[in-house]
């Protein structure tokens, strides 16, 4: 977060400062803002680097703890379902046996079918 607000400021800095210069220079209006723009563009690729490189490294650790513990809560959920699903093994099996096709019962015809 610091990272991210020190490069952010030495970008505005970069801006401001451009615009005065080219403000001294005669530029005037929109073409005043968009020369600031590239100026302060070109600036900041240049005079930013090591505090661009930063930032990248800091968001990228925070990605990279943020997909740990994301991984670390799937694999909770899903072990927290493995458990249900075998909680009581004995119920599954009762339940299986006690439908038609596992007992060899044949299954009651409907009335539409019967003669």
């Amino acid at each position: 977060m610091r990272t991210g607000f020190a490069y952010t400021s030495a970008r505005i800095l970069l801006f401001v400062a451009a615009m005065g210069l080219l403000y001294l220079a005669g530029a005037r209006g929109l073409l005043l803002v968009a020369l600031a723009l590239v100026v302060s563009a070109l600036a900041s690729y240049v005079l930013l680097s090591r505090q661009r490189d930063a930032m990248s490294a800091a968001l990228s650790g925070r990605l990279v703890k943020t997909r740990r513990k994301a991984a670390e809560l799937k694999a909770r959920l899903d072990e927290g379902a493995a458990a249900e699903d075998t909680d009581d093994p004995g119920e599954a099996e009762a339940a299986a046996a006690s439908t038609p096709a596992a007992t060899g019962e044949a299954a009651t015809p409907s009335p539409a079918s019967r003669p």
